[in-house]
């Protein structure tokens, strides 16, 4: 059955990291060379389950409350041998063998964004540039920030970069993840990502990769790229530029285009070094539309306009927001939220774990068909609560439990699709506390 296909694919992916783990343990020489309670798989297939309770009620629950289980201290033992690198690998295996699951569409959406997490640690266990201090707590806290693409259609992560607090960069990131994102043969990848994004240097590390980008960038009478453009200052256009990027101001450049740019040494600019005579041009076709507040957006993208009209660039980036309520289930559905260490190499094992899970859920969710029910207002779809809790008991590799028993409990609990329904986005965001559980504590 196809949910025990997804267990395989997952089972697949452990055993072969397992098998070339060499470079992802502290100690190669004696790290898991014993064979003990547990082996490399079972701690891996422990973090990916693991919810938000205390490490002694999971590894009840993992061990089905067997008198042997392993401590909590076991586990933390064993956990120091793994690099976070381990579940990475896991993640991206696990990811090639999903991707194959569904046949290629012609574009796939990825939204570009970050979320910063919190913990409780000490000196001591975690350096100063996971430190935040001050404001929110007397004692402080510690933090690290993850980006991610996550593909609005499959609703899955495609991508992360974990990065401490203090050196937090998504601009980095987003390059990073462009680079060595695999393109699928038949699909275009179209990027997409807020003005926090909107860069010379973002743009070009798509367009190296013959892919797509769409940012939303500052309006065109803010400073910003969009503002020094020659592009009308009022009402609605959708134009296309050639920007020409210089970095020297020698008069041995001849540059020609729409708008001749200089980008001085303090900026990252990856395909035109410093100093250097030549240009760079950059195509960009730049999008203005009126919101229902009176206000304009201002969108810059290289979508061919007789694929994408105006209208559907507006809508592509209001689907953005897939992204910002995919870590509101990461954090608080899946459980990103608390964490079981003070450790900054143990919380990004749990990092890369939770993402495998959120994946694995996902998965499931867009396999699982629900019954139309007759003269019902709605749609109706999986309850991702529901599988995330059902996913997480299924998905263990010693689990027994029946696939044929795993379908009638998704579709046991639906929930209504309302689309239209829209909220006013919060002007401050609302900071909570890490969970400081001491008792579950590395």
């Amino acid at each position: 059955m196809f949910f025990n296909q997804i267990k395989f694919l997952f089972r697949d992916a452990i055993f072969y990291v397992v098998s070339h783990m060499t470079p992802f343990l502290a100690d190669p020489d004696k790290d898991f060379t014993r064979r003990r309670k547990l082996p490399p798989e079972t701690l891996i297939s422990f973090l990916v389950s693991q919810g938000a309770s205390s490490t002694g009620n999971e590894l009840d629950g993992f061990f089905d409350f067997h008198c042997n289980a392993p401590s909590p201290s076991a586990i933390n033992q064993q956990r120091d041998k793994l690099k976070p690198q381990v579940l990475e690998e896991v993640f991206h295996q696990l990811l090639l063998s999903l991707l194959k699951l569904d046949p290629p569409s012609p574009y796939r959406f990825l939204a570009a964004d970050g979320s910063s997490f919190s913990f409780f640690s000490t000196p001591k266990l975690a350096p100063d540039e996971y430190f935040v201090s001050g404001g929110h707590s007397a004692k402080g806290f510690y933090s690290v920030h993850l980006n991610a693409l996550y593909d609005l259609n499959s609703h899955t992560y495609m991508d992360a970069v974990i990065q401490p607090v203090h050196f937090k960069d998504e601009s980095k990131a987003f390059c990073t993840m462009v680079d060595r994102l695999e393109t699928l043969e038949g699909t275009s990848d179209i990027f997409i990502a807020d003005r926090g994004y909107c860069s010379y240097n973002n743009m070009a590390h798509v367009l190296e990769k013959n892919q797509f980008f769409l940012f939303r960038s500052k309006d065109v009478n803010v400073r910003g790229i969009a503002g020094h453009l020659p592009l009308p200052k009022q009402g609605s256009f959708d134009l296309c530029l050639n920007i020409v990027i210089k970095r020297s101001h020698s008069r041995k450049i001849k540059a020609s285009g729409d708008y001749v740019t200089f980008v001085g040494a303090a900026s990252a600019f990856d395909f035109l070094p410093y100093g250097s005579l030549d240009t760079y041009t950059l195509p960009v076709r730049v999008v203005r539309f009126p919101l229902d507040d009176g206000s304009y957006e201002c969108i810059m993208a290289n979508l061919p306009a007789d694929e994408f009209t105006a209208q559907d660039i507006k809508r592509l980036y209001f689907s953005r927001w897939g992204t910002e309520t995919s870590f509101r289930k990461l954090k608080y559905t899946i459980g990103l939220g608390s964490f079981h260490s003070y450790k900054p190499e143990f919380i990004k094992q749990e990092i890369w774990a939770k993402l495998i899970a959120y994946n694995l859920t996902e998965t499931v969710i867009n396999h699982t068909v629900v019954e139309t029910r007759k003269n019902t207002k709605h749609s109706y779809k999986v309850n991702f609560t529901e599988a995330a809790h059902i996913c997480r008991v299924f998905f263990r590799l010693h689990s027994r439990k029946n696939p044929a028993d795993v379908i009638p409990l998704l579709s046991r609990k639906p929930i209504p699709v309302r689309k239209e329904r829209s909220f006013p986005r919060l002007q401050t965001a609302h900071f909570r506390r890490p969970r400081y559980f001491l008792y579950r504590a590395a």
